[in-house]
């Protein structure tokens, strides 16, 4: 069976690289005008709130928000809106100094006073941001912002850096924010959003340096080789996140550059526990991880564009992969899952090759989005694999925006999830997000019905711990708990990319899903 799926996956691999114009059309006459900037983008939010999450990150991927500090290439928070912070003695008091020379697209100062307003904001839309910031009170005098927290965050300005947070003018009271989005700060403005395309032009008043586009056009390619496509034919002159299959169409290097880099993120799915899902039984669950060959999805399937998974958190993190990979590991073990599933009483009673019980086939609803080509293939193979010892996996396909609705509502046996394993500056609120206990809705971002004692006791000991070697032990040991649990199944950790046209300059990615397009982005003279 295994043969059979590396069979189906290479046969889906190769249909991804298949040159053909398929919803690319004739071509778009416009692509050489050299004032804008079009980008082949995998999605956009479906509201510019940025107290929402997934808008605050489209604000700022884009190039129109910004906020007090930003993650460089190695995960630490570097200055931005502030150029430098201090924490005081008594480990609660920061004062953070904002840029002189800051503005807002308006043209209006970002002085301190504008900052406490907009994360005061932020602090009163979402719930999540309060809780990670832990603010107890802030005071503005010119340019410098004092925080005080309600207890030790060593990691203040990487929740700062959250784009929850992104630095808006509040004064601006008759703009349309979901439509239009914000006043923000950053090189570019929008002008018009939709979910299928956004439109933004150079802001005016930028005070970091000229604004090298007069406006940016963001088509949503949401089908990952139309985007491989629009780009080969000259209709973008970038594009994200190009599948592994089709990266083949850019090696000619006078034509096209390819940035490149292993991110922080992970692919995996997420795994509902509650009474009456089918893997609300932990048998069933270990069965279903035995029956994989994670390995081999990430080095043939997906031809060596993944690490294979199994820890929770990514390997450049450095919080224990390689100690937790000797410990678990991600061999398949097909003799293994068809020992458990006996166990927990599901066999092959009318020989249709899946188990059953009580009359029941056991099925499970996997549902995906496929704006990523490897999320179709991971699915497509854990359906093969888990059909190898008799549980049916049904494959259900949903849109970007679909998919986050199923996760809120709790919606789902497995769901594909994709996205950075440190969020606001730490793994913990990753971690808190996804798997700590909802507790009359303490963490309603938990659906999944998963909850353990002992990882919210090391939790709520970790956001209090500043020793750096205490903090990594207890990240382990909350992955350990996971594992132990088979609360999660880890695919793999990917590279991420992003391909431009030559004439295109500083289109690098970044580890930090967050960031995309920046001032940095220049059209080569």
């Amino acid at each position: 069976m295994k043969v059979r799926w590396k069979k189906t996956a290479a046969a889906a691999l190769a249909g991804l690289c298949i040159v053909t114009a398929a919803g690319c059309g004739g071509g778009d006459k416009n692509a050489g005008k050299k004032e804008i900037l079009k980008v082949g983008v995998t999605g956009l939010a479906d509201t510019l709130e940025p107290a929402d999450y997934a808008a605050g990150q489209t604000l700022i991927r884009w190039g129109q928000g910004e906020t007090l500090a930003k993650f460089d290439k190695t995960m630490h928070a570097a200055p931005w809106l502030a150029e430098r912070w201090q924490v005081a003695e008594d480990k609660l008091t920061w004062t953070f100094t904002i840029r002189d020379r800051a503005k807002f697209s308006n043209g209006n100062k970002v002085t301190a006073e504008a900052v406490r307003s907009s994360l005061e904001r932020t602090l009163a839309k979402s719930a999540e941001a309060k809780r990670w910031a832990r603010i107890e009170s802030m005071k503005a005098e010119g340019q410098t912002l004092t925080i005080r927290t309600r207890q030790p965050l060593p990691h203040l300005p990487g929740v700062l850096c959250d784009p929850r947070f992104t630095v808006i003018d509040t004064s601006v009271k008759d703009r349309d924010i979901p439509q239009r989005g914000p006043v923000c700060t950053g090189p570019y403005t929008v002008t018009s959003f939709a979910q299928d395309k956004a439109v933004l032009e150079a802001n005016p008043h930028y005070w970091d340096g000229p604004v090298p586009f007069k406006g940016l056009e963001l088509p949503v390619l949401a089908d990952p080789h139309t985007r491989a496509m629009a780009l080969k034919k000259g209709q973008v002159d970038a594009a994200v996140d190009i599948a592994s299959g089709d990266l083949t169409l850019f090696q000619d290097a006078n034509t096209f550059r390819v940035s490149e880099t292993e991110s922080v993120s992970s692919v995996l799915s997420l795994l509902n526990v509650k009474p009456g899902k089918p893997l609300a039984d932990k048998r069933i669950r270990d069965a279903l991880i035995f029956c994989l060959d994670r390995p081999a999805y990430c080095k043939t399937l997906l031809k060596g564009t993944f690490v294979p998974g199994g820890p929770v958190l990514a390997p450049g993190l450095g919080y224990g992969y390689d100690a937790l990979m000797q410990s678990y590991g991600s061999r398949q073990d097909v003799g293994k899952s068809k020992k458990l599933l006996a166990e927990a009483g599901w066999k092959d009673t009318n020989r249709d090759g899946f188990v059953d019980k009580d009359g029941k086939t056991l099925e499970i609803c996997f549902t995906i989005c496929t704006d990523r080509a490897e999320l179709p293939l991971f699915a497509e193979a854990v359906k093969l694999d888990a059909k190898n010892v008799g549980i049916k996996v049904n494959i259900k396909t949903a849109d970007r925006n679909a998919l986050e609705q199923a996760r809120k509502t709790g919606d789902y046996d497995m769901l594909i999830h994709s996205g950075m394993t440190t969020l606001a500056g730490s793994p913990l609120h990753y971690l808190d997000r996804n798997w700590k206990s909802d507790t009359n809705g303490s963490n309603p971002q938990n659906t999944s019905g998963y909850r353990n004692a002992a990882f919210d006791a090391l939790s709520d000991a970790l956001a209090a711990e500043a020793d750096p070697a205490k903090q990594k032990q207890m990240l382990l040991d909350m992955q350990k708990i996971l594992l132990d649990d088979t609360a999660v199944i880890v695919f793999g950790y990917p590279k991420t990319n992003i391909v431009s046209r030559t004439g295109i300059i500083h289109a690098d990615v970044n580890p930090c899903d967050d960031y995309r397009i920046t001032r940095d982005w220049k059209r080569k003279e």
